[in-house]
């Protein structure tokens, strides 16, 4: 075999594995899903997490707002995360965040 047909080769074993893989992972979510109805549980009732969310991530509260834009009382900002653009503007147009502080 030459390079090429080997190299092709081990992506259609690479795509085989990954295929197995998630064919199995979906067959025991499947079957702990199944369980957990048998007992009068839905899975979620038993991890205490969402499908949604990805593995590990809880979830938290947004926090309570600190900031909020001067004209538009809508607009708020908990001071955690990234800063939203009306932030920004109004820290470049001279305000400080105690002007914006609630």
């Amino acid at each position: 075999m030459s390079l090429d047909d080997l190299r092709g080769l081990r992506a259609r074993v690479e795509r085989a594995i990954s295929s197995f893989t998630d064919r199995k992972r979906r067959e025991a979510l499947a079957a702990a899903e199944q369980a957990a109805r048998d007992h009068g549980f839905a899975l979620t009732d038993l991890t205490g997490k969402g499908r949604g969310r990805r593995a590990g991530a809880a979830a938290r509260p947004a926090g309570d707002a600190k900031y909020a834009h001067p004209d538009d009382q809508t607009q708020t900002w908990s001071g955690r995360g990234r800063r939203p653009r009306w932030v920004t503007e109004q820290l470049e147009s001279g305000r400080s965040l105690d002007d914006l502080a609630l």
